[in-house]
């Protein structure tokens, strides 16, 4: 068994005397539970203290260290733009952001969904809803390779990828509380795509993820409080943006795009809604806004656009001719 007492002690000593973790011993810890190697008190110790102190830059870029090195066979997927999905909550509406990644995947861009949730609405589960965006699933990575080339766009499950991430990711059912492996998780970037979006739920994490990616050599990053936690942009509220742009650090203001008083998940959603609103069978302008304005977003992420009106106008005017055939 690998030890973690040292690292459990520095995070609780006390006042005036604990410590957060350093980037090699947080690489360390992920390693040793990863492997399955680490006493499960430990392990439950050191991520609730981590959680109970707040997590840093630094301890989870070490933990996606760990969670890389075991993950070097998914690098050589050919995406541009990571977007990772690992919200957890019953609030979350229609995963409409599904249909954001499609119209981004159709602009040329080649897109990595991969994720896990819990606690989910059963309407609003996200694997339930990939064959009404028209998102392929893959569990292997010839599979996932093939579907970028034909698609540009898949979901790969998290388990799929390594099972042991989603075994120490569900010890949050033991644990009661979600722990920094969630932080970590959406920050993996698995195929090393030059590009990455990420939503979260709790405002000071938008914070956190940027820092992170810095100290992980990030390039491109797009960081908002979405709705559900996810990447899905209210389109209705002015919404702060935090991330990197070829490396330093930015962040922008974005003001609505329509009026409305309406919440994400205020409708709930109904088996076959997010296909209808594909299909134009059913019409739903703040739908369609939140569609396109969260499209738009991560195509300014991905460098498909240089400015927010120019990705703006390019994904209303695929929403508008997304159901022409291409040729």
């Amino acid at each position: 068994m690998t030890s973690l007492a040292h690292l459990v002690r520095a995070l609780g000593r006390g006042p005036g005397r604990s410590r957060n973790l350093d980037r090699k011993e947080a690489q360390e810890a992920m390693a040793a539970i990863l492997d399955g190697t680490a006493p499960p008190e430990a392990v439950g110790a050191l991520l609730m203290l981590m959680r109970y102190r707040g997590e840093t830059g630094e301890e989870i870029a070490g933990f996606v260290d760990a969670m890389r090195a075991r993950l070097k066979p998914w690098a050589t997927l050919p995406a541009t733009l990571d977007w990772p999905s690992y919200a957890a909550g019953r609030s979350r509406g229609l995963p409409l952001f599904l249909l954001a990644a499609r119209l981004v995947a159709m602009s040329g861009q080649r897109v990595l969904l991969h994720g896990w949730n819990s606690h989910q609405n059963p309407h609003a589960e996200i694997r339930a809803h990939l064959g009404e965006a028209g998102i392929p699933a893959a569990t292997t990575l010839d599979g996932a390779k093939t579907a970028l080339e034909r698609n540009h766009i898949v979901y790969v499950p998290l388990e799929a990828m390594d099972p042991e991430l989603l075994r120490v990711l569900k010890l949050r059912d033991l644990l009661g509380l979600r722990s920094p492996v969630n932080t970590a998780l959406r920050s993996m970037n698995p195929s090393g795509a030059p590009a990455s979006v990420l939503g979260v739920f709790h405002p000071p994490y938008r914070g956190l993820q940027q820092d992170a990616a810095a100290l992980l050599g990030e390039r491109n990053l797009m960081v908002i409080k979405g709705g559900g936690g996810e990447f899905e942009r209210h389109p209705a509220k002015q919404i702060l943006v935090y991330g990197l742009e070829d490396g330093a650090v930015h962040e922008q203001t974005v003001e609505p795009l329509i009026d409305d008083t309406r919440r994400l998940a205020d409708a709930e959603p109904q088996k076959g809604d997010l296909g209808r609103l594909w299909s134009g069978e059913r019409e739903d302008a703040f739908a369609r806004a939140t569609v396109t304005g969260t499209a738009a977003l991560a195509l300014l992420a991905a460098g498909g656009a240089t400015t927010l009106a120019g990705a703006q106008a390019r994904m209303d005017a695929l929403w508008e001719d997304r159901l022409v055939p291409a040729g």
